[in-house]
C-alpha cells in the first residue's frame, strides 16, 4: 500500500484558500489503512462540512482497489467518489472515476507546507485551490 503512505504528506490542518475557503484536516485512522479528511468549507456563500474516508477499496475477501479511492460524506446527505493518485509533487484527485474530466491538480512546494493548483470542471469551469500547512505534521 505504498500509495496510501505517499500521502502520508497531507497529514496535519491545513488553511484553503480560493474558490473555497476555511480549513481542512487529514489525519490516519488506527491501524493506518484510511486517511481521513475533516472538511470545513466555505463555497459560493454555502458551508461545505463532512469528512472524506480514503483508501484502497477492499470488499469482503477480495483483494484491495488498485486506485486510492474515497468518499465524502457531507453535513447535508451528500456523498462523493474521488481516485487520488501523487506522482511525485503532483497530486491529482479525480471527480468520480480516474481519467475524470473534473479533478483536483495541484503541485506541492518543496518544503511540503504548500499546496498550490485548481479544479477542472468539464466546459471550463472550475477555480484555483491554494493550501498551506497550519500544523506540523506527526
Amino acid at each position: 500500500m505504498t500509495e496510501m503512505r505517499e500521502l502520508e504528506r497531507l497529514v496535519g490542518t491545513w488553511k484553503v484558500t480560493g474558490g473555497a475557503e476555511g480549513t481542512v484536516t487529514y489525519r490516519w485512522m488506527e491501524g493506518g489503512a484510511f486517511l481521513i479528511q475533516d472538511v470545513d468549507l466555505e463555497q459560493y456563500g454555502e458551508q461545505i462540512r463532512g469528512m472524506e474516508i480514503i483508501g484502497h477499496e477492499r470488499p469482503y475477501g477480495a483483494e484491495p482497489s488498485a486506485d486510492v479511492k474515497s468518499r465524502f460524506y457531507g453535513h447535508r446527505g451528500d456523498t462523493l467518489d474521488y481516485v487520488y493518485e501523487l506522482e511525485g509533487d503532483v497530486l491529482t484527485i479525480w471527480a468520480g472515476e480516474k481519467g475524470s474530466p473534473a479533478y483536483f491538480r495541484g503541485t506541492f512546494a518543496p518544503d511540503g507546507d504548500e499546496l498550490d493548483g485548481a479544479w477542472v470542471y468539464p466546459g471550463g469551469g472550475g477555480y484555483d485551490s491554494s493550501m498551506s500547512r497550519v500544523t506540523v505534521r506527526g
